[in-house]
């Protein structure tokens, strides 16, 4: 997906919206195996009640990309490292029709991609630390979670997980415990979100 091509609500609807739902749908099956397709197919899925004409463009555009990269896909090595590297990123505030940000992580244990998400995120952050670290405390659960599926699989890790974030600010944030009282309105958000 053109990163800098922002999709809105704005736009001619497009005269067959079942064959918009029927190519969204079969793409979300398609990120199972392809993951380089989850962020673009997050997207066009978002539009799913009232398609418009440019939605239609990106959606052809993703599918001429799956038919130029027809052999790509998930693949496993048996002799790479055990060690658990998660990156996770947030855009702030890029959905130019709601403010919210979109979330995605990335997960690799060694060099094979294990599991991965991207997902618009249910709130409006105020900040792009706030947003990213969102990301960084979700993706942190989903970190314990596959380690202790490791666990109980028998499978040991070599090195400690890591869990990577390019946002200096929410990297400050979530290792320093004495910038509490700035963030107190995230605990907030975090209470009202869980309920």
């Amino acid at each position: 997906m053109v990163v800098l091509k922002q999709l809105s609500s704005d736009g001619d609807a497009f005269t067959d919206p079942t064959l918009y739902h029927s190519m969204v749908g079969a793409l979300q099956y398609l990120t199972i195996t392809h993951p380089d397709l989850t962020h673009a197919v997050n997207f066009v899925s978002r539009y799913m009640q009232s398609p418009t004409v440019h939605h239609f463009q990106a959606l052809k555009c993703i599918l001429r990309y799956v038919k130029d990269t027809l052999h790509y896909g998930l693949y496993f090595s048996s002799s790479s490292p055990t060690s658990l590297t998660t990156y996770s990123d947030a855009d702030w505030a890029g959905c130019p029709d709601t403010r919210c940000s979109t979330s995605s992580y990335a997960m690799f244990l060694g060099d094979n991609l294990i599991l991965w998400s991207a997902k618009k995120q249910p709130t409006i952050f105020c900040s792009s630390c706030e947003s990213q670290h969102r990301v960084l405390t979700h993706t942190a659960s989903k970190v314990v979670w596959i380690t202790h599926l490791l666990c109980d699989l028998k499978v040991s890790l070599s090195h400690k997980s890591l869990l990577l974030c390019d946002n200096k600010s929410a990297i400050f944030l979530t290792l320093n415990l004495v910038s509490y009282k700035r963030s107190k309105h995230i605990a907030l958000d975090y209470t009202l979100f869980m309920s």
